[in-house]
């Protein structure tokens, strides 16, 4: 099929209600020029507003592919992860069982005592503080105070952290009294929670 370029002169000569008679090439210069124009609106007008919203789809989508991953890993390790909690909940709760029940916990201040004094170590104050309840366990400071040399403050610390008992040792203060030193301390003993219950439950 030819197309005939000098029939494009009569684009100067439009009539728009004679579209039956125009030429071949006439009419196809004027469609594509539709289509153009129809092609850029609706690009401007349907697509454009639509870009950040695709865009926004794109993230969302790697977004999603990166869950999938993690969730794919964790079901392709379940039954690992299974085991594992298993483990520290038994950990757990062999942990809250060697802690003293509330019939334990007086006998700690005659350990204590003892060690002191085994230790070299003059007593001044060895009392009770307010528990602090937590979570799984309650928190049972001790206010101690004693008088001695820095041998026997080690001895003492050393033979306390050998007790069958959890104690740990807090704030630390030491002054010099005659001449003797004079040691003050928080120590924390951790009675469980779950026992008291369950003994008074039984």
């Amino acid at each position: 099929m030819s197309f005939d370029f000098s029939k494009l002169k009569e684009l100067n000569e439009l009539d728009f209600e004679q579209v039956a008679i125009w030429s071949k090439e006439v009419k196809i210069v004027v469609a594509l020029f539709v289509m153009i124009v129809v092609g850029a609106l609706g690009y401007w007008f349907i697509v454009k507003p639509k870009l950040p919203v695709l865009d926004q789809a794109e993230v969302q989508e790697q977004e999603l592919k990166l869950q999938f991953q993690a969730k794919y890993r964790i079901a392709v390790n379940l039954q690992t992860y299974k085991a594992q909690l298993k483990q520290i909940e038994d950990d757990f709760s062999s942990m809250l069982r060697s802690l003293p029940t509330s019939n334990e916990t007086p006998g700690l201040l005659d350990d204590i005592t003892y060690v002191g004094i085994t230790s070299g170590l003059t007593f001044k104050l060895l009392n009770w503080q307010q528990e602090i309840p937590k979570e799984f366990y309650t928190e049972l400071p001790i206010q101690i105070e004693v008088s001695g040399g820095y041998h026997n403050f080690g001895a003492f610390v050393s033979e306390i952290a050998d007790l069958p008992r959890i104690v740990t040792l807090h704030d630390f203060e030491i002054n010099h009294e005659g001449n003797r030193l004079n040691l003050q301390m928080q120590a924390k003993t951790y009675r469980t929670s779950l026992s008291g219950q369950e003994g008074e439950q039984q």
